[in-house]
């Protein structure tokens, strides 16, 4: 069973919800990866996002826009990237996903980039800029090494739309939380928790809430009406600012029970 599917089922058993921090590979330089990575799972982080850095990152906000910079600037790139998740695997459980735009794996190969990935021992994979409707250019190749494509919904996607994707797969449902790109809000839009419920309703896939969570009090109010919540944008904050103790505390006073859920 791949580790997601494995993860969210204990999760289930537990009736506990999802906490996924992302992190920007190369960020801090690629040698500190690992110790990202570890440390997260440590302060009890259900899974990680591993974004990789783009010259044109078009669903990233000012935090993550900046990560990326300072990590191009590193000469990172997505080959070193999953070398270096692949040397942390065996210290590392919980699932690890990759978030990369479509231009990189295809100039990478896809074939190649699957295969390096599942020696690596990634479970699933983002790729925002890809539309459900182009995605067999890229998922039977993920699929065939047990790698997830995890798929997004947005507030403006038909609930039809949202049945449709959610039919595909067996990871979890990303659902961007916010009209923009990602990044910290004071608050959400009105009609985001009526969204989260008409997605979670549609879906046969555990339903994820990212974008824009900036404290604790947003991620357990996010997951109240889904399965988890994603965070980027703090997570990249504290790193780069080395507040471990404040990232320890974002992560590990996560607790949301699915008996809250609506």
């Amino acid at each position: 069973m791949n580790r997601l599917a494995s993860k969210f089922q204990d999760l289930s058993a537990r009736q506990e919800k999802a906490f996924v921090p992302y992190i920007m590979a190369g960020d801090g330089g690629l040698d500190s990866l690992a110790d990202k990575l570890k440390m997260l799972e440590r302060f009890g982080a259900s899974a990680i996002e591993v974004g990789i850095p783009f010259s044109d990152p078009v669903a990233d906000g000012k935090a993550i826009q900046e990560a990326g910079l300072r990590s191009l600037k590193q000469g990172t790139t997505l080959k070193d990237t999953l070398r270096h998740i692949g040397e942390a695997r065996s210290a590392v459980s919980i699932p690890i996903i990759i978030m990369t735009y479509l231009n990189p794996i295809l100039a990478y190969g896809i074939d190649q980039f699957c295969a390096d990935g599942k020696s690596a021992g990634v479970d699933g994979c983002i790729i925002p800029d890809m539309p459900a409707e182009e995605e067999a250019l890229v998922e039977p190749y993920l699929s065939s090494v047990g790698i997830e494509l995890i798929r997004l919904v947005t507030l403006t996607t038909p609930i039809a739309r949202i049945r449709d994707i959610s039919e595909k797969g067996s990871g979890f449902l990303y659902a961007v939380t916010v009209k923009g790109v990602t990044g910290e809000r004071d608050g959400f839009q009105s009609e985001l928790h009526d969204y989260l419920v008409k997605v979670k309703q549609a879906s046969k896939l555990p339903v994820l809430a990212g974008f824009g969570v900036a404290n604790n009090e947003q991620a357990k109010e996010l997951a109240s009406f889904c399965d988890g919540v994603i965070a980027g944008s703090k997570i990249i904050e504290l790193f780069h600012e080395n507040r471990l103790d404040e990232l320890q505390n974002f992560v590990s006073s996560f607790k949301s029970k699915r008996e809250t859920s609506v």
